[in-house]
C-alpha cells in the first residue's frame, strides 16, 4: 500500500489552489443538482441578481 502524502496545511492555505479547486467543483455539483431537480438558482445578469430557471442553467 502506498504511503499517504503528508500535506503542509499552511502551504495549502497560503497557495489556495487546492481549496479553490475544491470549492469550484462543489459549486458545479450543486448547480447541476439544482438543474436536474428542476430548481432555480440565483445568478448575475447585467450587474443585477436574477433567478435562473432550470432550463437556463448552464451546467
Amino acid at each position: 500500500m502506498a504511503e499517504a502524502v503528508k500535506k503542509d496545511i499552511s502551504k495549502i492555505l497560503a497557495e489556495g489552489t487546492e481549496i479553490d479547486e475544491a470549492v469550484k467543483q462543489a459549486v458545479q455539483k450543486a448547480v447541476l443538482q439544482h438543474k436536474l431537480a428542476g430548481n432555480p438558482i440565483v445568478g448575475m445578469k447585467d450587474g443585477k441578481m436574477v433567478w435562473l430557471k432550470p432550463e437556463e442553467i448552464q451546467a
